[in-house]
């Protein structure tokens, strides 16, 4: 089957205190055309995709193939309990080479770039049966500004110019045919939103007024909650009279009342997944070093917009092409030499030093699993920086499919990586666990670190301090060999050893507590 793969993440609010994060959600589709939507099992095209965020989107194919299901009283197969499986998804739109190709760290390049003018529209939607308009138009008009603390500012700094929202404008509010109950269906036992019945609703009462040739997304804002979260993602519908399939976030009142969390759905529609940490439970949002995972903690405010977002992770800003490639540096997994180099902080626009450092490990037979590590700099600067927990090297494990995992240090690692151990600072070594590869920060700079990174030193993991020697034993080139001594000037007067002075030297060499005559007396022989 072919047709538009459409992945939707749902994210909950910021937990209250003493409360447990709710999980996210991310549903998968294939739309084929109007009526005609396949929901896909997640985990299924993760594996038949390699890289499915790389694929959000975008045209692709879906191959099944038939598994049998072994019925548990039996455990005999049989061909009526066979099951359709996901067998391979692929895309089957035409891409820029460098998306072909693969990588020097030993990961395919499967993502397809997001450059240029990236237009969107923002539609604000009443329910039927809720009257309460949040905020102006002009609140949603201003958030796609090119000043510091907004949105074309935003998107501009982290792509490094390489997208902007020329264009962008909001319109509404409108009111929706049905009232919000009628939007919520159950499914396994909890209340979700339609989010394909909601785009369209709200498109259709806005499509008299509003031109939506050229866009390359949709922000929905509601004036009520919907199940509980923001989502982000893409969908589709009919826009001017065409089916069109675009980048869409579904935003409730908590939602946009900060830019943080909207750039966060965003981003989804650019295709980013969620990032995490390395605590290992199931909370995604617990690295508040990127916005693609904790957009609240750690973020800096402004009195109209809310809590604003941070940077996402540099790898992610590599894979959708933003990151020229002479500030991206590889160390091959077989690497036996030492290189020393600065690392600005990716907050830095212009350099022509390294912002991303990818340790590549061994390929793996699928290179999707490939595993990999890289390092970037954060600096507490700017409008988006500042509020970060400190001035450090930050390094990320890449597995499960490209998801990012900031690494903790510590043991057990943090709830929160925000603490000590997620920062490699001044003085700071770290390794991999294989240890192929040390990594050491020297010094800092004004926008960043001095780096080496290398083979394993001798020293490196020893916190002892240096041996230092007499001068006549420094000089000596055999350890086994003692220097003679310097012939004096003068004769040394004769040392008189008395036995009461011997004494006193043999046990003043010893612990107090052992101090005994008997071993005293022993010594002195």
């Amino acid at each position: 089957m072919q047709g538009t793969l459409q992945l939707q993440w749902a994210d909950p609010p910021r937990a209250s205190p003493g409360r447990v994060q709710a999980p996210p959600q991310l549903d998968a589709w294939l739309d084929m055309g109007p009526g005609r939507r396949v929901a896909l099992d997640v985990t299924q095209a993760k594996r038949a995709a390699g890289d499915l965020y790389a694929l959000a989107n975008r045209r692709v194919a879906v191959s099944y193939a038939m598994r049998a299901d072994i019925a548990a009283s039996s455990k005999v197969m049989s061909a009526a309990s066979a099951l359709p499986s996901i067998s391979a998804i692929v895309p089957t739109d035409r891409l820029p080479q460098r998306a072909l190709t693969m990588g020097a760290d030993g990961r395919v390049m499967a993502s397809a770039p997001v450059l240029g003018a990236t237009r969107w529209i923002t539609l604000m939607c009443k329910f039927a049966d809720i009257t309460a308009e949040q905020k102006p138009r002009s609140f949603f008009q201003e958030q796609y500004g090119n000043a510091p603390g907004q949105l074309g500012h935003y998107w501009s700094e982290v792509s490094y110019g390489q997208i902007n929202l020329a264009g962008s404008s909001a319109h509404g509010w409108y009111t929706l045919p049905k009232p919000r109950a009628a939007y919520l269906a159950d499914v396994n036992g909890k209340q979700k939103a339609q989010l394909s019945e909601l785009f369209a609703d709200c498109a259709n009462a806005a499509d008299s007024e509003v031109d939506f040739a050229g866009i390359q997304g949709v922000n929905l804002m509601f004036n009520g909650e919907l199940d509980g979260n923001a989502w982000g993602g893409g969908a589709c519908t009919t826009l001017d009279g065409a089916y069109v399939c675009t980048r869409v976030t579904w935003s409730p009142p908590w939602s946009f009342a900060n830019l943080a969390p909207l750039a966060h759905e965003m981003g989804h529609g650019y295709g980013l997944p969620h990032s995490n940490n390395s605590d290992g439970d199931g909370d995604t949002y617990d690295n508040p070093w990127d916005v693609m995972s904790d957009a609240w903690r750690n973020a800096t405010s402004d009195a109209a917009y809310g809590l604003l977002p941070k940077h996402p992770n540099m790898y992610q800003r590599e894979r959708l092409g933003w990151l020229p490639a002479s500030r991206k540096r590889v160390i091959d997994a077989g690497n036996r030499e030492t290189h020393e180099f600065v690392l600005d902080a990716g907050s830095v626009l212009k350099t022509s030093n390294t912002q991303l450092v990818v340790l590549a490990l061994p390929s793996q037979p699928d290179p999707y699993k490939t595993v990999i590590y890289t390092l970037e700099a954060r600096r507490r600067t700017g409008t988006y920086e500042s509020k970060l927990a400190g001035d450090a090297v930050i390094i990320h494990k890449l597995e499960d499919y490209g998801i990012a995992y900031s690494v903790d240090r510590d043991t057990p690692a943090a709830n929160f990586s925000s603490n000590e151990g997620s920062m490699l600072k001044v003085g700071g070594r770290w390794n991999t666990p294989d240890e192929l590869h040390w990594v050491e920060v020297m010094s800092a700079t004004e926008q960043g670190f001095v780096v080496r990174v290398g083979p394993r030193p001798r020293s490196m993991s020893s916190p002892a301090p240096a041996l230092v020697r007499p001068a006549s034993v420094a000089a000596s080139s055999s350890p086994g060999v003692r220097p003679a001594a310097p012939t004096p000037s003068v004769p040394p007067a004769p040392v008189i050893r008395s036995a009461a002075n011997l004494h006193r030297r043999a046990c003043g060499a010893l612990p107090v507590l052992l101090r005994r005559a008997p071993l005293c007396a022993l010594l002195e022989r």
